[in-house]
């Protein structure tokens, strides 16, 4: 009942145990980096069972299970422990360790809840910050106006924290959420398998892109259940931990073809595609796993005598190995694991040489201390790692990661390769944080450009937007704008009211000036009319001259002169007046 729950040994954590051991005989050749002292190291398979997990961390510490306080090692110590194990398996090391302030060293992907001092004063974190991943999908959703995606989490602390970093990230960029899609981790489907996975269904299917994040804690197949539902013509987004299935078993229709990759920045590692190149049974005899690992890829045999490899295929070697088989491409997480072994290792040449320094200790053995001692070392190693790039320890003084944004070929079927498109760097100026050729991209088979994935389509010019009640903000109808209203641009919220010497036209996208028609002097008619009115103002004026000339003679006097001028007066403004609707009014 020890072991409710057994997961096989993948290739992804063996090239992680690969870098481990090249990290180590680097070392050990550098005549720089610990001189005089020899690495060694124990390799305990943490599967996941709470029971098996302790377990190991008692064999490290006391050479034998179930034994505390008491140690049976004699000559061997180890000085530090580098795990790849999950949250809550590494809470459980972690406590246990810390009863002997032991020092722990992950290499799998960065976790804030790791950070806290307090409650894992004796555990480090080797990957970079993994803080701005949500900012870099969002960015590229903005790149593509992809404003209707889908989310696909692993069950646990760290996919429910990335959920709620991304749907910030796109309630700012308007992106909006399609589905959330949560899959339980291995061991809970173990025993509460539900009948059937529908990762896609006919609610989700409208989404054509979708977010994976992929977390190793659980084991998830989430490949394997996308399979299962044949998803195809969609656009996968995700992190560095998505691994296309290597058994090829799940491609049959190249699902997963122009994934798009948020991969960890890191400079290549001269000299690991070489060793990988030299790794074999022979050289290792002490690796099982490698042992059979050999027997099923190079038709090799079993002799009957000593169970040693006998009759492989002639030049064989994991770099001759097709993609889908082994990738001798250095993972984020054997990255990880290579910078790792490096700070441990400076950490204890820079121990050593303080002892060395100071006066001695006492007569024993000076390859013989307290690991405890090494955390003084841990917390302050600055280093820059054999790729040049800088490493420490200390998460408070990690930069942001910067992203590699790879695009997954797989075709023809079992090609696999991580073509590089461009980076994010989230440190850099908002216009600048993303570079990307677009070019290069190659998208889901038979889709020749960049897919659409939007709930409704964008309102042309004319129309405005409107909600639809009880759906996201990206999802609306185009409403036609009113009367004398338009909209000149895209999916406008609102239209807008045209100025009152100006109209809209019928598409409702541009206002018009209104047309103005008048008389003109130059025309005829406004020539004759403009010469009569001013013919009739001088005949009046003229008569208006001779009544007050005569002002005082009997027949002006019998006309009511006061009447008579006031008529008159009152003409030659009527005469002069019909100027006013003649020429262009301003």
């Amino acid at each position: 009942m020890k072991d409710v729950f057994i997961v096989p040994h993948t290739l992804n954590s063996y090239q992680n145990f690969l870098a481990f051991v090249f990290a180590v005989e680097e070392i050990n050749k550098n005549p720089h980096l610990l001189p005089n002292v020899s690495l060694g190291y124990e390799f305990h398979n943490f599967l996941y069972s709470h029971w098996k997990t302790l377990e190991s961390s008692l064999t490290l510490l006391t050479g034998q299970n179930g034994t505390l306080n008491y140690s049976c090692r004699r000559k061997s110590t180890a000085v530090a422990a580098l795990t790849e194990t999950s949250w809550a398996a590494s809470s459980q090391v972690s406590t246990l360790l810390e009863l002997y302030r032991f020092p722990q060293v992950t290499f799998g992907s960065f976790d804030p809840a790791l950070r806290d001092s307090g409650q894992f004063p004796s555990l480090y974190q080797a990957a970079p910050k993994d803080t701005s991943l949500a900012l870099g999908m969002a960015s590229l959703m903005l790149q593509f106006r992809w404003t209707w995606v889908g989310l696909i989490i692993t069950e646990g602390h760290r996919g429910f924290r990335f959920l709620s970093d991304v749907r910030a990230e796109m309630d700012r960029s308007r992106v909006c959420v399609a589905f959330v899609k949560v899959v339980s981790s291995a061991f809970t489907s173990y025993f509460f398998r539900p009948k059937q996975h529908d990762i896609i269904t006919r609610e989700t299917s409208p989404a054509n892109v979708v977010i994976i994040y992929y977390d190793t804690e659980g084991l998830n197949d989430i490949n394997y259940l996308i399979g299962q539902s044949l998803v195809t013509w969609k656009v996968w987004v995700t992190n560095s931990q998505w691994r296309a299935d290597v058994g090829g078993r799940n491609f049959i229709l190249d699902l997963f073809h122009g994934t798009l990759i948020f991969s960890n920045h890191h400079e290549e590692i001269s000299g690991f595609k070489t060793f990988v190149q030299a790794v074999s049974p022979f050289k290792y005899p002490e690796d099982t796993y490698l042992t059979m690992y050999w027997f099923q890829n190079f038709r090799c045999s079993f002799s009957d005598l000593d169970c040693a490899l006998q009759d492989c295929a002639p030049n064989a070697s994991l770099a001759r190995l097709p993609v889908n088989r082994f990738d001798p491409e250095m993972s984020d997480e054997s990255y990880n694991t290579y910078n790792a072994v490096y700070a441990v290792a400076h950490a204890l040449h820079e121990m050593l040489l303080q002892q060395a320094q100071g006066p001695p200790i006492g007569s024993g053995e000076s390859s013989v201390f307290s690991p405890w001692r090494l955390h003084l070392f841990l917390r302050n190693i600055q280093f820059n790692s054999p790729a040049g790039e800088p490493m420490n320890l200390d998460d408070d003084k990690k930069p942001d990661a910067v992203y590699d944004i790879l695009n997954f070929w797989n075709f023809p079927d079992g090609l696999r390769l991580k073509i590089k498109l461009g980076t994010f760097t989230p440190h850099g100026p908002h216009s600048q944080q993303l570079s990307l050729s677009v070019e290069m991209i190659e998208w889901v088979t038979g889709i020749p450009e960049v897919p659409k994935s939007v709930c409704s389509e964008s309102c042309n010019p004319g129309f405005r937007k409107t909600p639809q009640e009880g759906k996201a903000a990206c999802c609306f109808d185009c409403t036609p704008c009113p009367e004398n209203e338009i909209a000149n641009a895209t999916d406008m919220e609102q239209c807008v009211e045209c100025p009152d010497h100006q109209y809209a036209n019928t598409q409702r996208n541009h206002c018009l000036q209104k047309s103005v028609t008048f008389l003109d002097y130059q025309a005829p008619m406004g020539k004759a009319l403009a010469g009569t009115a001013l013919s009739f103002t001088v005949l009046t004026a003229a008569v208006l001259g001779l009544f007050v000339k005569h002002q005082h003679t009997p027949i002006v006097k019998a006309n009511n002169r006061a009447l008579s001028y006031t008529l008159l007066i009152s003409l030659t403004c009527c005469f002069l007046c019909s100027l006013l609707f003649i020429g262009r009014k301003t």
